[in-house]
């Protein structure tokens, strides 16, 4: 008798058993979250997944189907992993304590046979989910790159970096990198670095952004560090950070204003340069 037609014929009890094994994984193989009922009822679909697979002479199609829909659905991969080991372990187990009503030649090659099936199943979609985390998980790092150190030109001769969370070796490199590649690209006077964003600066942070400021100078512009809240300006101050060789401002507005008086700009009110000509107008028609 075939390991299909044994496990089909005995499919009510290793089914249990399978149930049994599966429920008491929930809270270990990250699916603790999802509801008892989501999770029974999918437990039931898998199940009858996997043979189905069995009946369709060992084809892993439906198996890899359930798994991209689950998967797709936020499931660990885990899960299914861990369901294959199950029904594997299981349908062996329980086989094995019916030796006595099969051929006993049968079982010396048991174990083979489940290994057969299970096995290339676990290993390929392994393999395909790997690699399809690994790319998403790459173009992520790019996205995120992008986007952690931004040079944004404001007005002609003046771009701003806005930094946003902790500022370590790796990022520091692209902050210098975008710096001086967006100062020359924009034909920049002023760079404004705004550290609102940043949580903590310390000596590490400082030096980093010491040497960004220096590397804009170095090129014809002028750095000014913007965001200096007074807890941050308290650390600098205990930390002994030299930082008088560029101009600093609390806000990006005065860091902004200080910007455009650098490049020979100012900000006029337009309501009061309107009522200045409407006086003057007045003045010269004698009213």
């Amino acid at each position: 008798m075939e390991f299909k037609q044994l496990v089909i014929n005995n499919s009510d009890s290793i089914v249990q058993k399978w149930m049994e094994e599966i429920d008491s994984l929930k809270d270990s193989n990250y699916t603790a979250t999802i509801s008892d009922e989501l999770y029974e009822s999918t437990n039931r679909e898998f199940v009858n997944v996997i043979f189905t697979s069995i009946r369709n002479e060992g084809s892993t199609k439906a198996v890899e189907d359930f798994s991209e829909k689950i998967i797709n659905l936020g499931w660990p991969l885990s899960y299914i992993t861990d369901g294959l080991q199950i029904f594997r372990r299981v349908s062996t187990e329980y086989l094995l304590t019916q030796s006595e009503k099969v051929d006993s030649n049968f079982f010396t090659n048991l174990s083979a046979s489940v290994n057969d099936w299970v096995e290339p199943l676990i290993r390929e979609l392994v393999n395909e989910y790997s690699g399809s985390w690994e790319h998403i998980v790459s173009l992520q790092r790019v996205a995120l790159q992008e986007l952690s150190a931004p040079l944004i030109p404001v007005m002609e001769g003046i771009t701003i970096m806005p930094l946003i969370g902790t500022i370590d070796t790796e990022r520091a490199k692209l902050i210098m990198e975008n710096l001086l590649e967006g100062a020359i690209k924009h034909n920049s006077e002023v760079v404004l670095i705004d550290i609102t964003g940043v949580p903590v600066v310390d000596t590490m942070v400082a030096h980093h952004i010491i040497q960004a400021a220096e590397a804009v100078r170095l090129i014809g512009a002028t750095c000014i560090l913007v965001g200096i809240r007074p807890e941050i300006a308290q650390t600098i101050v205990n930390l002994g950070i030299d930082l008088s060789n560029f101009p600093t401002k609390s806000s990006l507005k005065k860091g902004f204003s200080t910007a455009l008086e650098i490049t020979g700009r100012h900000v006029t009110d337009l309501n009061v340069k309107e009522n200045n000509i409407e006086k003057m107008m007045d003045s010269l028609r004698g009213e």
